[in-house]
């Protein structure tokens, strides 16, 4: 398999916003090493609109984009595992549909997973809330394998909106798991604890769309009870002390109780890199 090839496997479902949907999907079309494959599902019955998206994406890339659409809702996790299964090639990036791509972003994380035998590799994300050239933070992570292990016993070690990974590595792991919220980091968990590698590049290769709804949607008592089930995870294989466990909580219940303008304010003061 040549070095260069790869797949994007993305994931639509019908609350999305279908300007949203058709920037992000041409920003993968537009990367400087154009990607051999493109598996987009369909995560249950889409709007009107959505489905003229899709249809046009496909039809203007034909041969290139394969989609795979869910009779009905699954949520993240069963949406990701069923385009996985349609992913041809071993190096599959991820990509969210409200989101922008730069076009660098997956030739750098090809390089930096050859050269560094990596298994995930993700990378600094710009988020922004309306126009993307005008950025509000920078959610910054640790580069080496040692940083990112010692990293992923309290945080997320991976951006999910901007991961690539090796597709053998995360079918090993049994793939993704319904873990509301912490899809992602539960895998990435699963992974390293089983020995996979990952390398993070220091350098903003993604536009993430945020704004009041990622702050509501991290909070409440729901949340909270999905970062308990998911810390608890963490503490039974191992991976954290019962110190870490106890402080993660505890810093979960603050910013989940917390009013979400006092929320967003506590993200942007202590998970943040501002300009």
């Amino acid at each position: 398999m040549a070095i260069n090839e790869y797949c994007v496997l993305m994931s639509v479902y019908q609350k999305e916003r279908p300007a949203f949907f058709r920037t992000a999907a041409e920003s993968m079309i537009k990367q400087s090493v154009k990607p051999s494959q493109i598996v987009l599902v369909c995560d249950g019955p889409l709007t009107a609109e959505l489905d003229r998206e899709v249809y046009r994406f496909e039809s203007a890339n034909a041969g290139l984009v394969d989609v795979v659409r869910l009779p009905e809702n699954r949520g993240l996790a069963e949406a990701l595992n069923a385009g996985l299964k349609e992913c041809r090639y071993e190096y599959v990036a991820r990509m969210d549909t409200d989101d922008i791509s730069l076009p660098e972003r997956c030739e750098l994380q090809l390089k930096s997973m050859h050269k560094h035998g990596s298994d995930i590799c993700s990378a600094t994300v710009a988020e922004f809330i309306e126009d993307p050239k005008v950025i509000e933070a920078y959610k910054t992570l640790p580069v080496s394998h040692k940083e990112i292990l010692e990293y992923a016993r309290t945080r997320n070690p991976f951006n999910h909106p901007c991961v690539m990974f090796r597709k053998e590595a995360v079918l090993k792991a049994c793939g993704y798991e319904s873990y509301r919220f912490f899809e992602d980091y539960q895998l990435w968990v699963k992974m390293l604890s089983d020995g996979a590698r990952g390398h993070n590049i220091a350098k903003a290769l993604l536009l993430m769309r945020t704004g009041g709804g990622m702050y509501s949607r991290r909070g409440g008592r729901d949340y909270l009870k999905c970062a308990r089930r998911m810390e608890q995870y963490k503490l039974q294989r191992g991976f954290c002390s019962k110190g870490e466990y106890l402080k993660r909580m505890s810093a979960f219940t603050v910013f989940a109780l917390s009013p979400e303008k006092a929320r967003e304010k506590l993200y942007k003061t202590f998970l943040r890199k501002r300009r």
